[in-house]
This record gives structure tokens, C-alpha cells and sequence, in this order.
């Protein structure tokens, strides 16, 4: 088994659960005791994340406008922006373990462990 064994199918599956979690999991940790945004960055990308999954051309996409590589170029983005976040918000303790932790794990799914995409892939609905 090849260590990049994430593909567009087990991706989209991933995706719904993330983006629960980027919006309720602050609220359970209680995030936001050094700085709002640590609460609300989180739960603004996870809203973020369930429209992008909505709308990606996958297999659990709803409406499949925008094309797999933007959604992973995103989700890199993502990745980067909460790797900063904690320095360039301030973030401490648990609102900045948060989001390294989070970073790490986006980072590595879509860097590492992502599988190449099908190009010319049409997704067949489920």
C-alpha cells in the first residue's frame, strides 16, 4: 500500500466530518481565551469548508462546479494560513495548539498522504 493513499473519493468523505469538527470542536475547548479569532477563525472555516465540499466536482459534491485541484489547493491554503494564525493572532495555549494541530493534519493529507488526482475523471453520481 502506497503511503499517498488518499484519492478524491476517500477525500470528499473526509471533508464533511472536518468541516463538523472546524465548528464544533472550538466550542467544546473552549477556544477564544486569548484572542476571539481563535474561536471564530475556526467555525468561518468550517462553514468555509462544508460550502467548498458542497460544491466541489466529486463524488459526494452537490452542486460540482469547482474542480478537484482548487478544493486541494485551498485546503493547502487552509493548512498555511492556521499554521501562522497562532503567531500572527497571538494565539497561546490551547487556541494555538489548536491550530498547529490542525495545520499539521491538513498539511500532511494534502502534501503526504494525498494520492494523484484522475485527471479527466467525470465523477459519477453516488
Amino acid at each position: 500500500m502506497s503511503i499517498r493513499f488518499i484519492d478524491e473519493d476517500l477525500h470528499a468523505w473526509i471533508d464533511y466530518p472536518v468541516a463538523a469538527s472546524l465548528i464544533g470542536t472550538p466550542f467544546l475547548l473552549g477556544l477564544g481565551a486569548t484572542n476571539p479569532m481563535a474561536l471564530w477563525l475556526s467555525v468561518a472555516t468550517g462553514v468555509a469548508a462544508l460550502v467548498l465540499t458542497l460544491f466541489t466536482n466529486h463524488r459526494l459534491g452537490v452542486i460540482r462546479v469547482l474542480p478537484y485541484w482548487f478544493h486541494l489547493a485551498v485546503d493547502r491554503a487552509v493548512g498555511v494560513t492556521f499554521a501562522i494564525a497562532p503567531f500572527a493572532l497571538g494565539f497561546t495555549g490551547i487556541d494555538a495548539l489548536y491550530y498547529w494541530a490542525n495545520a499539521a493534519a491538513v498539511l500532511l493529507v494534502t502534501f503526504v498522504l494525498n494520492a494523484p488526482s484522475r485527471q479527466g475523471r467525470t465523477v459519477v453520481p453516488a
